[in-house]
């Protein structure tokens, strides 16, 4: 396992990449559905990786997740997890229905809700990338809906061999007619991590 203080630089130098990563990931957002969008909260924080379920309802609460993994000169994990009523919003949104319409998730959804998480981790990823000088990809969205726990199985088991922390930025964002809040949790690797570290020591 890594070092406690180590870790805790590690997360510090990610985080100061991460505000301008989400609002390159909004950004993105806000063009696909052609409306302005607005960030009114944001949030990053670190948890232990196996409290991240927590952050929407538990381990065993329903939740739609997108998942990408993080391919380049590093590796990593992130997802993009909702509650089920936070994904139908969000659907409405993206095929431009009032509020309320969508129902359930059907392909179309899951396939509009997956191209998001592609344009967020592009956006975010692209940050990144413009700051290191290295280059950063996401692997095609997986989208799943399942148990929060279930979800999250995917890169808990290899996050876990090296380090017990991930990185949650959870963002609140309203168009002019509605609000929506998303949890974005990435859990790079330690790789990751330390290209990141390197960057930030290097610019003081």
């Amino acid at each position: 396992m890594i070092a406690q203080n180590v870790l805790d630089e590690q997360m510090k130098a990610c985080t100061q990449l991460v505000g301008e990563g989400s609002a390159k990931a909004i950004h993105g957002l806000a063009q696909m559905v052609g409306r302005e969008i607005q960030v009114s909260a944001f949030n990053a924080r670190r948890v232990p990786v196996n409290q991240a379920a927590d952050l929407v309802g538990g381990s065993e609460a329903l939740a739609l997740g997108v998942y990408l993994g993080v391919t380049g000169c590093a590796t990593g994990h992130m997802f993009m997890i909702y509650k089920p009523e936070t994904a139908l919003a969000l659907a409405d949104l993206l095929m431009g229905n009032p509020v309320g319409t969508t129902k359930s998730m059907a392909e179309m959804e899951e396939s509009a809700l997956g191209e998001v998480g592609n344009i967020m981790a592009s956006g975010f990823l692209n940050s990144i990338s413009d700051a290191t000088g290295l280059t950063f990809q996401p692997t095609p969205p997986a989208v799943m809906l399942d148990m929060a726990g279930a979800i999250l199985d995917v890169a808990m088991a290899s996050i876990l061999e090296e380090s017990d922390q991930a990185l949650v930025v959870e963002t609140n964002f309203t168009t002019e007619d509605r609000q929506i809040s998303g949890t974005l949790l990435i859990m790079p690797s330690p790789d990751l991590l330390q290209v990141l570290l390197k960057h930030i020591d290097k610019g003081r």
